[in-house]
């Protein structure tokens, strides 16, 4: 199949698969063959200053192939699945418009699910009820997650009382629209595809080669700079722990150990096993998705995968 057919039928190729199994060196590979835009699917690469801890492409590589959703929010800011699943759509359909085809790679599975099955109508984030919520978690947390079990049970059960993230998000949506997160899920989606992806996903079988890999990246960022990477962050002064940039893996690692939490050994072990369960939470999401085409990185050459995904452009 040429790239006019897959763009004639609306198909946008995905690469998909757990940190660290080589999704982006893949996506540059098939950039070299084939006439591609990157759509960046990682909550963590929109945010500007933060370049080593998120493996961000170089400067190089972003040069050489237009990339998108990269650098285009400051730490401070938030972004929501909603707001990626409209980005997402006037990206592809410019991306179409220029003859070239859409290849979205990326690690963040709840984007992925939100691009293939919607969104609930949820409202925007309101800065007085989660800075309330957010002050109550710090000195009583178990009282939160007692109060989303008693107005929605469903979503307690599904959310963990130390995940303050999604428990305040839960109980700052039924503050204010009345409605739970239960309820809201009930309701007919919204903002569903007007594209198919087309979806290769890199899984390693082999779960101790991922996780070598894991902590000789971590050891690199760490050599190129990581720390003095957040040490900028942290001197801003208008950047917290709390916050969702910061919450990225590492990223709140290297800011307990600057605020003197720990040390420097127990930073480093904090940040390996933050990385492997931030794997192992990505490859549980994709043992889930329909039709996935797997390939193993590890047991593979690059030009074999490089192949495996060529093949499929041209059949497909």
């Amino acid at each position: 199949m040429t790239i006019e057919k897959w763009i004639e039928e609306k198909k946008c190729l995905a690469i998909m698969g757990p940190t660290a199994s080589g999704k982006s060196q893949l996506s540059m590979d098939v950039a070299a063959h084939y006439p591609v835009e990157i759509i960046s699917v990682d909550s963590a690469l929109i945010y500007r200053g933060m370049d080593i801890g998120t493996a961000k492409p170089s400067s190089e590589e972003l040069a050489r192939v237009p990339h998108h959703l990269i650098d285009t929010h400051d730490p401070a800011e938030s972004y929501s699945a909603s707001e990626f699943v409209e980005d997402v759509h006037d990206l592809v359909e410019a991306i179409f418009a220029r003859e070239r085809l859409p290849l979205l790679v990326g690690g963040t599975m709840m984007y992925f699910n939100a691009l293939q099955h919607g969104m609930s109508d949820l409202p925007s984030a309101n800065p007085e009820v989660r800075e309330r919520l957010q002050l109550l978690w710090k000195t009583q947390p178990d009282v939160l997650h007692e109060r989303l079990r008693e107005v929605d049970p469903e979503s307690a059960q599904r959310i963990h009382k130390n995940d303050p993230q999604r428990l305040i998000r839960a109980l700052e949506v039924y503050e204010i629209t009345g409605k739970t997160l239960t309820e809201h899920r009930a309701l007919p989606k919204h903002g569903l595809n007007a594209f198919q992806l087309v979806k290769v996903g890199l899984i390693p079988q082999d779960r101790a080669r991922l996780h070598q890999q894991i902590a000789k990246r971590f050891e690199l960022m760490l050599e190129n700079g990581f720390l003095h990477e957040v040490k900028a962050l942290m001197a801003r002064g208008d950047l917290n722990p709390e916050m969702t940039s910061i919450r990225s893996v590492g990223y709140r690692q290297a800011w307990s150990f600057l605020s003197g939490e720990y040390d420097y050994e127990t930073f480093v072990h904090k940040g390996v096993v933050a990385t492997r369960q931030l794997a192992k939470r990505q490859l549980t999401w994709l043992r889930k998705e329909e039709e996935l085409l797997v390939m193993d990185p590890f047991a593979s050459t690059r030009d074999e995968r490089l192949s495996f995904v060529s093949k499929l452009i041209e059949t497909a």
